[in-house]
């Protein structure tokens, strides 16, 4: 579980592998680029290099209030478990945008969210962070950020 905290780490201190990933996500998401041999051949990195890193890491904004996080939970089917996160989310201030649960197959369900980050809403990675405490919550995953 301690591979899966957040940190928030200077540009500095970061390998330049990690930043070219952010570059190549940034050609791609601007349409600079069509595809992501594109993108990586544009910053100098592997496909294999994008892959490994592409939802590990994303770009900090100073004013992430008022934007949307879209993230993708695996959660056991048990009565109440979705009512808890859905808790963890109103307490942290954050505004539900969507939801959408599959239906659960061997007893396990995938929630996507997207919620809005509002100036009241509590730290997004301690919100992360309870929500994957829960018991029940196999992981989560950042999607995307806005």
């Amino acid at each position: 579980m301690d591979d899966e905290k957040y940190y928030i780490v200077k540009k500095k201190a970061l390998p330049e592998v990690l930043l070219k990933v952010v570059e190549a996500k940034r050609l791609l998401d601007s349409e600079r680029v069509m595809t992501i041999q594109e993108a990586t051949d544009a910053v100098d990195i592997s496909r294999s290099s994008f892959y490994k890193y592409k939802d590990d890491i994303f770009p900090f904004h100073e004013n992430n209030r008022g934007k949307t996080i879209t993230f993708m939970l695996q959660m056991d089917d048990i009565p109440g478990l979705l009512s808890m996160v859905l808790n963890h989310i109103a307490k942290s201030s954050a505004n539900i945008l969507t939801i959408h649960q599959t239906i659960p197959i061997g007893g396990i369900a995938s929630l996507t969210l997207s919620i809005e980050i509002l100036p009241q809403t509590l730290e997004l990675s301690q919100m992360l962070e309870s929500i994957e405490a829960l018991d029940g919550i196999h992981n989560l995953k950042i999607l995307g950020r806005e």
